[in-house]
């Protein structure tokens, strides 16, 4: 694995969404999903889920569990609680982390705002990196260094999912290289959001072909869908010779098995020459994936081929990628953190702009980071939101799990909410959007 360059302290001044910024989503209002999610889940659900999964380990480490708990009850008292600082670093690559980190959330610590009155997004992913410092994850002293400690869900979630991947992997061979056989591909990493371990939990059993219904009915549920201008920008790029194509990955589990598909058809299909994985650089937000949960690939080169030879075969090819260089593996702390994707620093936002040829955004929060997590007009149009900014031509893929948006037409969005109540947080409908 290769990192991106190391990011500034301060992000350069760059292009911003062509339209005023409305106010950013906060989580005191009762009754929707940002504040169910800090005021309750958060702690009750996910730390609490943790700590079950780490009980053993976290109970040999008293000095890791003693900030845990400090942390939930924070968290439990989330309306009356300040946010603070993250510690400081012990080694100098850290420590311009921790500087991003203090930069983005000052203004919210010297007004004194709460885990609650706090913009949700910095909010929310602040809970995971003061987990990492529970954790003394960066520090190599302590037995949390690198410690992982979402990976029992993120395995489970591989190793029940192999059914649903063995039918999926099954088909991609035989997309054909065509604008549909495109269409069809990205179906995969969209709807494979819907398996986000946050949401079902690890150990369903999805050891039967649960997900050919799914796909089968892909576009039916999509508020707004740009694929057909996505196929004709491919298109493009095969008939130059390729592209480099980059995919901002979300979760772990069955999801990056998606990924992988679709990376596997661009490459076949000879619409990339390289496919990039952006991957985050510590555990967050449960699921997400980092580049050690490309184990992936290992753990289907080792299946038996006379149960999953669709997936077996896939694995043989994906290691294959791996080590021609036509796959390559990134991480960046900028994907883990709370900002909007126009504060991108400067040597990621470079490095998009003159490498890549399409950068494919996957994922509720990585599409609320896009959005600012601040609250558009849902029918705002995505290139006046995110192509007005965004370095390099961006395809976005999301379920909807967040009460934000943009890009959707009124009807529609009128027509999921007279058919769910929940249409905007339960994964039922979806987008894919498009700018060049």
């Amino acid at each position: 694995m290769t990192s991106s360059p190391k990011s500034p302290t301060v992000a350069q001044k760059q292009a911003t969404p062509a339209l005023d910024l409305p106010n950013a989503i906060r989580s005191e209002t009762t009754g929707t999903w940002a504040h169910d999610t800090m005021s309750r889940r958060v702690n009750a659900e996910i730390l609490e889920r943790t700590y079950q999964d780490n009980r053993e380990q976290f109970e040999q480490w008293p000095e890791v569990l003693q900030k845990f708990n400090k942390l939930r009850s924070e968290l439990q008292d989330a309306a009356n609680v300040a946010l603070t600082y993250p510690k400081e670093a012990s080694s100098k690559e850290q420590q311009l982390e921790v500087e991003q980190w203090k930069e983005m959330l000052k203004p919210h610590v010297e007004a004194g705002e709460t885990w609650l009155s706090s913009p949700w997004m910095v909010a929310e992913f602040y809970v995971y990196r003061r987990l990492m410092d529970c954790l003394g994850y960066w520090d190599e002293s302590s037995r949390g260094y690198l410690y992982d400690p979402f990976y029992k869900q993120k395995r489970a979630g591989l190793e029940s999912s192999t059914a649903s991947a063995e039918s999926v992997l099954s088909r991609v061979s035989q997309l054909p290289p065509t604008n549909d056989g495109l269409q069809v591909a990205l179906s995969m990493p969209l709807l494979g959001n819907k398996m986000d371990l946050s949401l079902w939990p690890a150990d369903a059993n999805m050891n039967e072909d649960v997900f050919a219904g799914i796909l089968e009915k892909a576009h039916e549920n999509l508020l707004h869908d740009d694929s057909e201008a996505v196929a004709q920008h491919c298109a493009g790029l095969r008939e130059n010779g390729g592209g480099m194509v980059d995919i901002i990955v979300d979760n772990a589990g069955f999801e990056v098995v998606t990924d992988l598909a679709a990376a596997q058809f661009l490459i076949d299909s000879k619409i990339a020459k390289t496919v990039t994985f952006q991957l985050k650089s510590h555990p967050t937000f449960v699921s997400d994936a980092l580049e050690k949960d490309l184990e992936t690939v290992d753990y289907y080169c080792a299946l038996d081929p006379t149960k999953f030879p669709a997936a077996q075969s896939a694995g043989i090819k994906w290691k294959g990628y791996l080590a021609s260089g036509q796959w390559k593996c990134v991480d960046n702390a900028f994907w883990v953190q709370g900002a909007p994707m126009w504060k991108m620093h400067s040597p990621l936002h470079d490095d998009l702009k003159t490498r890549c040829d399409l950068a494919i955004v996957k994922g509720d929060a990585n599409y609320r980071r896009l959005l600012g997590d601040l609250e558009w007009e849902l029918s705002s149009p995505f290139d006046q939101v995110v192509g007005a900014y965004f370095p390099c031509p961006v395809c976005a893929l999301r379920m909807l799990k967040a009460e934000i948006g943009c890009g959707m037409a009124p009807e529609q969005t009128e027509r999921a909410s007279k058919e769910d109540a929940n249409w905007m947080v339960n994964g039922r409908y979806g987008v894919v959007h498009f700018s060049k």
